[in-house]
């Protein structure tokens, strides 16, 4: 079973057991892919927006069905300001907890969610897909790699973490981020406190070293 929340910067031994997910983009460019989890949420998306235009950044939202759902206005402005949009279930289901069939559905459901508001897919034609948790069965992984292009990360900042205080979730990303990586930020309200404190400073500390800030 595939768990990437135990580490701040994850093992290699994960992205060779789980080799067709993306762990982190191969590039020697000074490029960073940040990712926010769980939105779209009032307030909390909003505020994420505003801080990635300031700094005319990119970025990929793994979006919950259900809230897009209940905040279409915020989902329809992440699409109109050139970010990427990615699957995170309907209903945030971790994978190890449901039988293969539900979580199945749950996915299926979300992803009619997106293509109903015509979500950009990627080239290949898949879309994006990033499971709650981190947390993916082996079974479902075999399963969904041929239908979805399955993203992981390579920096976690445990910003959903409410034992952390908001320096340390700055500091892990800052630590561990180097050109290529895929960092994992979360646009919820459990996170917001860290959030908001710890992304405007991980945008000015890169743009600042000469990074740029696009999306997967």
């Amino acid at each position: 079973m595939l768990d990437a929340l135990l580490f701040a910067k994850t093992p290699a031994l994960f992205r060779i057991l789980y080799k067709d997910c993306t762990w982190k983009v191969d590039t020697t460019e000074k490029k960073i892919f940040l990712t926010f989890d769980d939105g779209p949420i009032p307030g909390v998306t909003p505020f994420v927006l505003d801080q990635l235009k300031k700094h005319q950044a990119k970025a990929t939202f793994f979006c919950i069905g259900k809230n897009i759902k209940a905040n279409p206005a915020i989902y329809k402005r992440i699409i109109k300001e050139g970010h990427r949009i990615g699957n995170h279930t309907f209903d945030h289901f971790n994978g190890w907890n449901h039988i293969n069939k539900n979580y199945y559905t749950n996915i299926d459901k979300c992803s009619r969610v997106l293509n109903g508001l015509k979500t950009p897919k990627n080239k290949d034609g898949k879309l994006l897909f990033r499971p709650p948790y981190g947390k993916l069965k082996p079974s479902q992984y075999k399963a969904l790699k041929s239908k979805l292009n399955i993203v992981m990360w390579d920096v976690l900042t445990f910003d959903f973490d409410t034992q952390k205080t908001k320096e340390q979730v700055l500091k892990t990303a800052l630590k561990y981020t180097e050109p290529g990586s895929i960092i994992v930020f979360h646009d919820s309200l459990k996170a917001r406190p860290r959030l908001e404190y710890a992304l405007p400073k991980v945008l000015e500390h890169f743009s600042a070293k000469g990074y740029k800030f696009d999306r997967l």
